[in-house]
């Protein structure tokens, strides 16, 4: 297993890096949130010139052909500067789902917008009570096509979305996925406040009209392995931001620890500050090497379902013990909106939950395992 980044996907992970944390300062951020901004727009634009947005787009639509990695290690950076851009929503959630199973038509309407960072996508995949393959919203059987009815409540990216990817259930039973613009008839969206202040959108679908050719892949894809696919690489999306939002509040800790002081001594050299320190190191790494395995399989094209579940649980177990560490040994300063910290704090705490709880991923790796 080479984790060496080749020549193309390394230049996307230094330009993120470089076009982020100019832009995605304490300050900028801070104006953002105040704002109400919940993509940032100058950022967003930047990392589309820079060819970062379409990186997994093909070349004949405007990106670049390169693969999952390259978007991944793109995403480690924006979890590092917890960055407000759609890399997850529109980049693994929407451009990738077109390039795999879109139609060539769906691929010349959408993907060259998302390459050039003028259109944003979203994915209104879940319903309480039910997984994201087996939608509640149904899709009835109208003259000219279809008509949605229901609602997805926490569409994350679903404000500013051009287009959502919407899972829905035929009259059969059967799941298909419509590409659906926002600015349709009989879709209302409306503001839901999450735990990291980017808010997400709860959507109503009354009647919304659609038609057989805005099926993703055409009326005889499988939605719901279409679905599972975006779970997937979503899911390792997520853990490369948590990555990155541990990293990043590891940093911090570090620097905060060795200049502040007590009683004449830097509080970076007490047993239990660099003990926390050091267990923080390793929970850390270890949510970097998963994330990367898993990655670096779904982009070799290898099975990754049981490297998807342990980097899943990492990141939302390690994840977690690292922020609150990083907040701990700041003492009240960690709490302190003023400073950077709670700004990682918050996503990694939101990623967490959207992964889940690690012990389902647990018992899930176990079946798995079991059966094998």
């Amino acid at each position: 297993m080479d984790f060496q980044l080749n020549e193309e996907q390394q230049a996307i992970a230094d330009l993120t890096d470089q076009i982020l944390g100019d832009l995605c300062t304490h300050d900028r951020l801070k104006s953002l949130s105040a704002s109400k901004d919940f993509v940032d727009r100058e950022a967003w634009a930047a990392l589309a010139e820079a060819g970062v947005t379409g990186a997994a787009i093909p070349t004949e639509h405007g990106g670049l052909g390169l693969g999952f990695l390259a978007t991944a290690v793109a995403l480690q950076s924006a979890g590092r500067h917890a960055s407000p851009v759609p890399l997850l929503t529109t980049v693994v959630m929407g451009a990738m789902p077109l390039v795999e199973f879109g139609t060539s038509d769906q691929h010349a309407v959408w993907l060259p917008g998302i390459a050039d960072g003028s259109q944003l996508v979203a994915a209104a995949m879940y319903e309480p009570g039910t997984a994201a393959a087996s939608p509640l919203l149904q899709a009835e059987p109208d003259q000219d096509g279809f008509r949605l009815r229901g609602v997805k409540p926490m569409v994350d990216g679903g404000l500013d979305a051009d287009l959502l990817l919407v899972p829905a259930r035929f009259e059969n039973g059967r799941t298909g996925v419509f590409l659906v613009p926002s600015d349709t008839e009989g879709i209302a969206r409306q503001v839901v406040e999450v735990t990291n202040g980017r808010s997400q959108a709860h959507v109503t679908f009354d009647g919304v009209p659609v038609t057989v050719d805005q099926l993703l892949g055409g009326p005889e894809a499988d939605g719901s392995a279409i679905v599972a696919w975006i779970e997937q690489r979503a899911t390792v999306a997520m853990c490369m931001m948590m990555a990155g939002a541990a990293e990043a509040s590891i940093a911090l800790a570090a620097e905060y620890t060795k200049q502040r002081e007590q009683f004449g001594r830097a509080v970076a050299t007490f047993q239990a500050v660099s003990n926390r320190a050091g267990d923080s190191y390793i929970d850390t790494e270890a949510i970097i090497l998963t994330a990367w395995q898993a990655a670096w399989r779904i982009d070799a094209g290898l099975a990754a379902e049981e490297q998807t579940r342990i980097a899943a649980w990492w990141a939302a177990e390690g994840g977690y013990r690292v922020v609150h560490a990083a907040v701990h040994v700041h003492g009240g300063v960690g709490v302190d909106r003023d400073y950077p910290l709670h700004r990682h704090f918050l996503l990694a705490r939101q990623l967490e939950l959207t992964l889940g709880n690690g012990e389902d991923h647990l018992e899930a790796l176990g079946r798995a395992l079991a059966e094998s």
